[in-house]
């Protein structure tokens, strides 16, 4: 009986020392925050900016203090009554109408815009932020933990990643924080985000990552962590810790309806800010791959006609003129699979993934054209600012015109074409040199109207074949029912956009 007890003991200590080891247990979560806060705390930075304001005799003042509330509040009228209290008096003759010779115009700075940063070089003083907390501003001040304030020079920013980089010339010691790799960050995993909400200072916040490569259509290289830990306004260009103290992001963004945190704050990924920084540094200024292609995303219908076994990879829509792309031999139609090595698994990555390649390299990209895989290679370009995203130009001239014939109609598509002589390039407002035919009608209950084929959009290729005349559209048209084709590419353009649009035959 003794034994049996005994027995009885020991396995219930062993369950219990099984469940204290676990790997779910809670041992695992950080007991305190406090020690990696005190250590990282001194490298992140409150950055205020001013701007510049001329005020008019007359003229209605703002104090920048008041509170933005929704259109049509009913507390808009009592905080301005109350702000307008506030402002400190600008003389006598202003607020009140202007009268010839009286006043003249008077000129101060206004508080722009609140924000974070964090040091990442001490020896020379550079900081990062986000490009938005410092656009527009004339006068640019850090301030440090110790509550040490320092005028701040812009050396760089970028507009399309949100990123900038200053720099501050002081004897007063800075403390830096190195870059982490955003790419081995797994979702649930412990952050930190260490900010300057609403103005108030230094503050930590702790959550895990909620999700990775967010595109929340903030620019063309969206690849956002998204995070539960608190992030309010004034975090903005702040840093996102891992457990280890390196920055793995850079706060930039919350959704909310409110204007305050409800637990989805955005940040951009170290992989990517790191690049941009760097190239700040260097150069002043952001140098990024171009390859000059329009593409689009690949849909399980225009995979199908293409002969791909899944829906992936970048459609190209167009090649520019004497581009990257067009001297190595680009076709519209490619669909984009891979790229220096990278695989293509949706259309969004090109544009990340080029900007990143190195000016000037040879790359390997694997294209699927005419229903098989082919290797091209080309040498990476730079984008210009001037540049349109996406490289796009005006597609080549072909002067060769048939004479207008009466109307096509496909049944099978629901659109009606036709060819495009110069009264219908009047009626639509078409260029001399536009070629294809003009859709000339669409049925409403039809496959391509749902998929927004508008009457007056141009037709220039019909199954990766060029359409010269309406006569000849419908001649391959009916070789593809012919054929037994279930689903056709149609390319198109459409409010000065081109795209490719596949519609099924067996509607």
């Amino acid at each position: 009986m003794r034994v049996a007890k005994n027995f009885y003991s020991f396995f219930i200590v062993l369950a219990m020392g099984l469940i204290i080891s676990s790997p779910l247990s809670a041992a695992e979560r950080p007991d305190s925050f406090a020690d990696l806060s005190e250590k990282l705390l001194p490298s992140v930075v409150n950055i205020s900016t001013t701007q510049k304001v001329v005020e008019r005799p007359g003229q209605q003042r703002v104090n920048p203090l008041m509170p933005r509330l929704p259109e049509g509040s009913p507390f808009n009228e009592f905080f301005e009554e109350f702000f307008r209290h506030q402002m400190p008096p600008m003389g006598p003759d202003y607020g009140a109408p202007q009268k010839r010779g009286e006043a003249e115009p008077r000129e101060y700075n206004r508080p722009f815009s609140l924000g974070s940063g964090f040091v990442i070089d001490a020896d020379k003083g550079f900081i990062v932020t986000n490009n938005h907390v410092i656009d527009g501003a004339d006068d640019i001040k850090v301030t440090l933990h110790d509550d040490t304030t320092l005028d701040a020079t812009l050396i760089g920013s970028d507009e399309k990643t949100d990123v900038a980089l200053l720099q501050v010339e002081t004897d007063h010691p800075l403390v830096e924080v190195s870059w982490g790799d955003s790419d081995k960050m797994r979702v649930g995993e412990w952050v930190l985000a260490i900010g300057n909400p609403f103005g108030l200072g230094g503050t930590v916040t702790a959550g895990i990552i909620s999700a990775r490569q967010r595109d929340i259509n903030a620019g063309p290289y969206d690849d956002f962590i998204q995070t539960d830990a608190s992030i309010n306004r004034g975090n903005s260009g702040g840093p996102m810790f891992n457990i280890d103290g390196e920055v793995i992001g850079i706060n930039t963004a919350i959704f909310s309806p409110s204007g305050g945190s409800v637990g989805i704050g955005f940040a951009i990924p170290s992989a990517m800010a790191k690049s941009v920084v760097k190239q700040l540094m260097e150069y002043g200024r952001t140098r990024r791959g171009w390859l000059g292609v329009s593409i689009q995303t690949v849909t399980d219908d225009i995979a199908e006609s293409l002969g791909l076994d899944k829906a992936e990879g970048a459609l190209v829509a167009r090649v520019s003129e004497d581009s990257p792309a067009a001297q190595a031999g680009f076709k519209s139609g490619d669909v984009i699979l891979s790229f220096d090595g990278q695989d293509i698994e949706e259309m969004r990555e090109l544009p990340r993934v080029v900007a990143e390649t190195k000016i000037d390299k040879e790359v390997r990209v694997r294209v699927w054209r005419e229903g098989k895989p082919i290797i091209l290679k080309v040498t990476v370009g730079e984008m210009e600012e001037a540049m349109d995203e996406d490289g796009a130009e005006e597609a080549s001239k072909d002067d060769a015109q048939d004479k207008a014939t009466d109307p096509v109609r496909l049944e099978k598509l629901g659109i009606e074409v036709t060819n495009l002589d110069r009264q219908m390039k009047k009626a639509f407002n078409f260029d001399e040199d536009t070629k294809g035919v003009v859709i000339t009608a669409v049925d409403r209950s039809s496959q391509a109207a749902r998929k927004r084929v508008a009457r007056g959009a141009i037709l220039t290729e019909f199954n990766q074949r060029e359409v010269t005349s309406a006569k000849a559209l419908k001649l391959l048209y009916e070789d593809a029912i012919d054929e037994g084709k279930e689903t056709v590419l149609l390319l198109l353009e459409q409010n000065g956009a081109r795209r490719f649009v596949a519609l099924k035959l067996s509607e």
